[in-house]
């Protein structure tokens, strides 16, 4: 058996881990950076850039199909699947390879190949022939698609996000499980490329968003578009010839039976925590498993153990891993000196079409009678109508004593955009009135988040009059 020793051990070499080697790196040599898959990260591998690549292909169909409105007359649209995953898999491996050549750059006497698995708190082993012994040790191992047990019946018919871009074609149909991210971006693209598909999702909510409005808006839009079924509970799935039989329970309790080529399962992802042997640490641990710890050091409950990235089993978004590999690794390097980290306001997109937008706190993180709500449709928003985009909602939410902006949900044009606009004008407690002094060009779709903006102005005056108002009636 091998030995080594070191200051800091990093086991997962994706966002996270790659961010807390460099940190850990600014204060100690004796490093080790372990890693068992291949290097490349969920993002660039399996993630945000795949799923962007094929969602372009698809966005460039729907315009050709869909210029009509515009006096602009294409034939016919003709979609070449295999062309469109050869485009998918030749631009993500370009991705993945910047990412190798970054941890090219590491040193390579830091770089450790293999599984990982905790002996006690200072000691890991990786594989069978090399013992870690570590002061300080960065748990940073991923996420992976989560599967529903009835999902696996599907045997080789079963899709996740990873599966779906090694495809040589695009199927012909498929069953979409689950509305968050994932399906509706997957599901929507696939659509847009002729691919008949029925999403399924367990509730109402789509998107991760919280307003009922907005909510509602999306269901309507997005469901125009493809077949969109919510409220369904899967029952039963079988592999037949050729492809996959679902059956599921309707909003009114009736089952109903789909066959498709795949079922592609888009219900959530969870942490690659299991071969760890984690109660060999002692740490606390939350019900699902996760270690408990505080967000702001990436400590656990212990102290020379960190966590980092979407084992953390919270935001599994590249930039809250980045930031919290970067922190972890940090502290790890500085130990015993910890210090909490700066944390960004909350940001998230999906990249449908509407887009969907949740920045800072929304509607249910809030108190009632707190805030107030500015609101803009987007059905009547002069640039939205010229590109033919006018469909969805924006809501702002601002304190109400003092108007500062708290959080906003949308789904709309350009929500990506807007979203980053809104995330940083919260993140550096801007007030509605210090937004309201901003510029705003004509006609962009922005000038949509002044008229929202404007209606929370408006409303937190009338909440200003009321409270005034109240003040001044004597206590009976």
């Amino acid at each position: 058996m091998q030995k080594k020793q070191v200051d800091v051990a990093i086991i997962g070499a994706g966002t996270a881990g790659m961010g807390a080697y460099r940190e850990a790196r600014k204060h100690t040599d004796r490093i080790a950076l372990i890693e068992g898959g291949q290097y490349g990260t969920t993002c660039a591998r399996v993630g945000c850039m795949p799923s962007k690549l094929l969602i372009a292909a698809a966005n460039a169909a729907h315009a050709a199909a869909h210029s009509d409105l515009f006096g602009i007359h294409v034939p016919q649209v003709k979609i070449d699947g295999k062309a469109v995953l050869q485009r998918v898999k030749q631009e993500r491996d370009r991705f993945v390879g910047f990412v190798i050549d970054d941890v090219s750059q590491f040193d390579d006497a830091h770089k450790v190949r293999g599984y990982a698995r905790f002996l006690d708190s200072t000691h890991l082993r990786v594989g069978e022939t090399l013992e870690i012994e570590a002061e300080r040790t960065v748990i940073a191992t991923g996420s992976r698609p989560y599967v529903p047990d009835l999902l696996r019946n599907a045997g080789d018919r079963l899709l996740v996000n990873d599966d779906l871009f090694e495809l040589d074609d695009l199927p012909q149909s498929i069953v979409v499980v689950g509305a968050g991210v994932i399906g509706l971006e997957l599901g929507q693209a696939l659509s847009r490329l002729n691919v008949q598909v029925t999403l399924l999702a367990r509730s109402h909510s789509i998107g991760g968003l919280s307003d009922a409005t907005i909510r509602a808006i999306a269901n309507n839009t997005l469901g125009s578009e493809f077949d969109l079924r919510t409220n369904a509970q899967i029952v039963q799935v079988s592999r037949v010839e050729n492809g996959v039989v679902v059956g599921y329970r309707n909003e009114q309790g009736k089952t109903e039976t789909l066959r498709a080529d795949y079922i592609l399962s888009a219900a959530g992802r969870q942490p690659n925590l299991e071969q760890l042997a984690l109660e060999k640490t002692g740490m606390l641990r939350s019900p699902n498993g996760v270690p408990v710890f505080d967000a702001r050091t990436g400590q656990t409950s212990l102290p020379n153990i960190f966590l980092a990235g979407d084992a953390t089993n919270q935001l599994t978004l590249l930039h809250e891993a980045s930031d919290e590999g970067r922190i972890a690794g940090s502290n790890a390097g500085a130990y015993p000196i910890v210090i909490p980290g700066e944390r960004r306001t909350p940001l998230s997109v999906v990249f449908c079409e509407p887009q969907i937008a949740t920045i800072g706190q929304r509607a249910a993180d809030l108190p009632q009678h707190s805030f107030v709500t500015g609101v803009v449709s987007f059905h009547n928003q002069g640039r939205s109508r010229v590109m033919a985009k006018n469909s969805g909602m924006l809501k702002i939410y601002a304190e109400r004593r003092n108007g500062r902006l708290l959080g906003a949900e949308m789904f709309g044009p350009a929500a990506e955009h807007i979203g980053h606009l809104l995330s940083w004008a919260v993140q550096q407690r801007m007030t509605v009135y210090q937004a309201l002094t901003m510029p705003f060009y004509h006609p962009v779709i922005e000038e949509g988040v002044r008229t929202a903006l404007r209606d929370a102005a408006a409303l937190l005056r009338l909440a200003t009059e009321k409270d005034r108002q109240n003040a001044s009636i004597p206590a009976a």
